[in-house]
């Protein structure tokens, strides 16, 4: 059943996880604040001069709804009607996307990105003379071998699962150093998540992590400190870590997820999570809450 978001536009909610696929506060919003406006798309689509000039490449990790790939085109073609675009798109449920083509849903989106959505969850993929998708069903771990095999370099990475209490399949040290792969030079990757886990498992992949800042929209509470993190192969442009973000990263709330065969349960996953904090002889989450006044 959709459920409409502050912003007007809808999300759904997944029985599975346990969990909405957007934030109450606007799904639409979501996808352009913290996926393509941070993964600086017009810029690219502003650097495609030429006809012959390499298409941008996009990699959509947990592409649901499709509301990420969608902000992404309306982003870049806004900027340049010409740029070329390739997506690769990873997604565990076909059911998910079709469910999102209903006409109340698309009409969010420009004519030109609801045929992309149509064509992309009926056929899992779209092909025209600007654009190349392709949309792969299953469990990502596996999925993105795929991507890495083809070379595939994405210029930005939207990485959207579930959280990781709920999907910690998705968040570990191996899952990131797979994504990572597929990662350009100058490409960055853009995830809601500021956790410490999910930041220390993109550090162990060999990234560079920054914040995402909250946009100003008046006072904040304490536990509102950003809206997730960007991490990249240099430091160059990302907005640094707070001083009260890098002790968070020393906490027992840093220890990351791990799954060396890339096939273990959620429930293995979690249980050896809590085991390694159980003996990891760092500051307790607690006590840096209580330092930086976070209640």
């Amino acid at each position: 059943m959709p459920q409409r978001t502050e912003d007007g536009s809808f999300t759904f909610f997944s029985e599975a996880f346990g969990e909405a696929f957007h934030s109450r506060l606007g799904a639409r919003a979501e996808a352009f604040e913290k996926f393509a406006q941070v993964t600086r798309l017009a810029t690219l689509a502003r650097q495609f001069v030429e006809p012959d000039s390499p298409p941008i490449h996009l990699l959509d990790v947990c592409y649901g709804l499709g509301y990420n790939t969608a902000a992404a085109l309306e982003t870049l073609w806004a900027a340049n009607p010409d740029c070329r675009v390739e997506v690769m798109a990873l997604e565990l449920d076909s059911t998910v996307p079709q469910a999102a083509i209903a006409p109340d849903l698309l009409a969010i989106w420009s004519p030109p990105v609801q045929n992309v959505l149509r064509a992309i969850a009926q056929h899992y993929e779209f092909c025209s003379s600007t654009l190349q998708a392709h949309l792969l069903i299953g469990d990502a771990r596996q999925t993105i071998q795929q991507v890495v095999a083809q070379g595939f370099q994405a210029d930005a990475i939207f990485f959207d699962p579930f959280s990781p209490r709920r999907c910690p399949q998705l968040w570990t040290v191996e899952f990131f150093a797979q994504v990572a792969k597929c990662l350009s030079p100058r490409g960055i990757l853009a995830t809601y998540s500021r956790s410490a886990s999910v930041r220390v498992a993109m550090q162990a992949a060999g990234l560079h992590i920054g914040n995402i800042p909250l946009p100003d929209r008046g006072d904040r509470r304490s536990h509102e400190w950003s809206q997730g993190t960007i991490a990249a192969w240099s430091p160059d442009g990302l907005p640094p870590l707070s001083q009260m973000e890098q002790e968070h990263l020393q906490t027992r709330a840093a220890v990351p997820y791990r799954d060396p065969s890339l096939s273990d349960s959620t429930a293995a996953i979690l249980t050896r999570h809590q085991q390694e904090q159980q003996q990891a002889p760092l500051e307790s989450t607690t006590s840096w809450r209580r330092r930086w006044r976070i209640v």
